[in-house]
């Protein structure tokens, strides 16, 4: 199939609209994807394709892994109505403030998909941008497959996150600091791309023009209930405040450690976004930290809510100008929106691992028995999701006598109970091991290890399923224990 024909058949596929040009021009500028040498298609999410309206046929069959539908996500063939911008945003990495942007990402456009949802249609990896501060924006191979495996997990465990279409292979060395990788480039689907950073980015041009402009655009594309607010920046504010907590509880409640909270990586949609060096936790232990260079833990598991907590105070500071004409009204709003974080995520917290439990209703003691089962799994050492999925044997006597008590006393019968249990204990999670030989498998053109992967934790609560033979040796830890183990940003 020649490309034309390819585009002929498969471009009615595509629907791309341009919104987020329209807001003002220090928050995006026009870039073109550079192309790459010899594009071939790593893995491709088909059913995803299917739900964006994408001819996924016509893509699967373009010429096999190396034809159009990989020059088309590799960057080097625009699609059809594609008008490629990279975004401006700002940052507080590490707690420092930083100028940033899209500086190896390029929006294609957003497409709209045959139920009339917005999709951001993003290839990560396509080269340099105005923003792109001397880097070389391009990709590895082995990071861009990690987001794509980590983030479709969070998708299949319900937890909001931004979506990975495709992996294209690009025949190049990409040189970071541990030698010559493969190249790559994924195409990540996304609500949208606005970030903290992007409100930090605005705020500290001092133009309040366009700030409002961001508010209304924000609110209209994510919380459209809202935009007709008396006061705009605080409802969007409120609104972001009670995502948040709901997602980094919902990162609790399954062990994710993302590793680089910063404010570019909190999106006001309330998706996860920017799989860098993030894993998943093995031992329970709040301490636990994979990222190479988060040295001194600020990105902890446990600290995650804390630094949700204080990036959205950046957010906050960010909003002040159009908050409240006068100063000290701003900040007594913001400190008025800010202070519910905590009850919020706690209610979330609570519900989650109620739910966990196999517990229906509210009971006062109900944190203090779920602070004594994760103080005896830090003590003891045992495997987070394991544990949950497996309680009812693993759990030490006193405190399953203090569990079963505390499920006799609700209407709901065991069996209701385990049903609730299995639907919010993931059976597999992407554990560590068993990514990072995904990783070398592929980066040495093996791609059935991956998609052997993919398969496994398309379905991470069918417990039917899990203790199949062929699925239990992924339910298994790290023969070490994942002692040491370590992740890189990929930049």
């Amino acid at each position: 199939m020649s490309e034309h024909d390819f585009s002929k058949r498969a471009g009615g596929g595509w629907r791309l609209e341009h919104s987020y040009a329209q807001l003002p021009r220090l928050l995006h500028v026009a870039v073109s994807p550079t192309a790459v040498r010899a594009p071939r298609m790593a893995v491709w999410n088909r059913k995803l394709a299917e739900e964006l309206g994408l001819d996924a046929a016509a893509w699967a069959s373009a010429e096999g892994a190396s034809g159009a539908a990989a020059e088309i996500f590799s960057g080097n063939v625009l699609p059809p109505g594609a008008s490629p911008l990279a975004q401006a945003y700002a940052g507080h990495q590490y707690g420092h403030f930083t100028t940033l942007g899209d500086g190896r990402a390029i929006l294609l456009g957003e497409q709209i998909t045959p139920r009339g949802e917005r999709w951001d249609v993003q290839l990560k990896g396509a080269g340099p941008t105005p923003y792109s501060r001397r880097g070389d924006g391009r990709a590895t191979l082995g990071a861009m497959l990690r987001e794509y495996v980590i983030s479709e997990a969070m998708h299949a465990m319900g937890i909001p996150s931004t979506r990975s279409l495709a992996v294209v292979a690009t025949g190049e060395e990409i040189w970071r600091q541990d030698g010559a990788r493969p190249g790559a480039v994924l195409t990540r689907v996304a609500t949208s791309h606005i970030r903290v950073g992007t409100f930090e980015w605005v705020a500290a041009r001092r133009d309040e023009a366009a700030l409002r402009a961001l508010v209304a655009y924000t609110l209209q594309r994510h919380y459209p209930e809202l935009a007709g607010a008396e006061n705009p920046p605080f409802v969007l504010l409120g609104a972001v405040i009670e995502r948040q907590a709901r997602l980094i509880a919902q990162w609790m409640s399954v062990g994710f450690v993302h590793g680089v909270m910063n404010t570019d990586n909190m999106a006001l949609s309330g998706e996860t976004i920017d799989y860098g060096p993030c894993a998943f936790m093995e031992a329970y232990d709040p301490a636990t930290v994979f990222s190479s260079i988060d040295r001194d833990g600020r990105y902890a598991y446990g600290n995650q809510p804390q630094i949700a907590q204080w990036n959205l105070a950046r957010l906050a500071e960010a909003l002040l100008t159009v908050l409240h004409p006068q100063e000290e009204a701003a900040i007594a709003l913001a400190n008025q929106a800010l202070g519910g974080f905590g009850e919020r995520y706690q209610r979330h917290w609570l519900a989650g691992m109620r739910r966990k439990l196999g517990l229906f209703n509210e009971e006062p003691e109900d944190g203090a028995l779920i602070e004594a089962l994760l103080e005896w799994m830090h003590s003891a050492k045992v495997d987070f999701t394991n544990t949950f999925a497996d309680l009812e044997r693993v759990a030490p006597t006193t405190w399953a006598e203090r569990w079963q008590a505390r499920q006799a006393r609700q209407s709901q019968s065991l069996e209701e109970a385990m049903r609730l249990r299995c639907a919010n204990c993931p059976a597999v999670i992407p554990r560590n091991h068993r990514v990072e030989e995904t990783l070398a498998a592929a980066e040495q053109g093996d791609v059935s290890v991956l998609e052997r992967l993919l398969a496994v934790l398309a379905a991470p609560y069918d417990y039917a399923r899990a203790r199949a033979a062929d699925v239990a040796e992924y339910r298994v830890p790290a023969p070490d224990g994942g002692e040491g183990y370590r992740t890189f940003c990929g930049t």
